[in-house]
């Protein structure tokens, strides 16, 4: 079974300096039907205008996922953590009992556009902790890199939580298919450009639920320009 959810059917807001799409209900959008999917409880598609950001607010018992496609983030944190985010860099923030941050545009005159996944912990009460890894273009270009994992295996970033997250970048011509074991499931964001999954296409912002489908695969759709898609593998 194949659940779509449509790039423009999902939440919107416009503050001026922030333009944020919500895949599943945040902040004062709510859509019941759109709670979340298995543990994954939030897909945030951000752009922050130059030189703004969200200031200082805390997190508990949530694994943060960022992922910038375009420009400089910048974060910081109550755990003596502070980084600039590129695209490529994977940022992974175990919430546990609690921690506070900070993330701002890093440049002064280009927006940033970033992912916000939050994924729901598979423990609670943990301590907070932090790790951040690059992955370049290479790593991704025509296959499903595994970005974060629950044992971190094959290089991936280590997280807690019964998901696994993988990326791809994928030009026409380019394929790469992902197993689903029975009982599992599997979600996936087209982040930039086009691809067709399951042999449906799909554009930047859509997304597709997965349940009781034996794989994923995900096909490129242009040339020159690459689709950029990310599939989560969910208990």
């Amino acid at each position: 079974m194949m659940k779509f959810r449509p790039a423009a059917e999902r939440g919107h807001a416009q503050h001026g300096w922030l333009d944020s799409w919500h895949t599943f209900s945040f902040a004062n959008y709510y859509d019941p039907e759109h709670m979340g999917f298995r543990a994954l409880r939030v897909i945030n598609d951000d752009r922050v205008a130059a030189g703004q950001g969200f200031g200082r607010h805390s997190h508990h018992d949530m694994e943060i996922i960022s992922y910038v496609l375009e420009g400089a983030l910048e974060h910081k944190d109550s755990i003596g953590t502070g980084s600039v985010i590129r695209p490529g860099d994977v940022q992974r923030m175990s919430a546990g009992t609690g921690v506070a941050h900070s993330e701002y545009n890093a440049s002064r005159t280009d927006l940033v556009h970033f992912l916000q996944i939050w994924l729901l912990p598979s423990e609670r009460g943990i301590a907070p902790s932090y790790a951040q890894k690059t992955f370049t273009r290479e790593d991704k270009r025509g296959r499903l890199r595994l970005l974060a994992s629950p044992d971190g295996r094959d290089g991936s970033i280590s997280i807690r939580s019964d998901a696994s997250l993988y990326a791809g970048l994928f030009a026409a011509g380019e394929s790469a298919a992902l197993s689903i074991e029975r009982g599992r499931h599997a979600y996936v964001h087209v982040a930039e450009g086009r691809a067709r999954v399951n042999g449906r296409e799909l554009s930047a912002g859509d997304g597709v639920a997965l349940s009781d489908e034996p794989s994923v695969r995900i096909e490129g759709i242009d040339g020159a320009s690459k689709g950029e898609v990310l599939v989560f593998e969910l208990g």
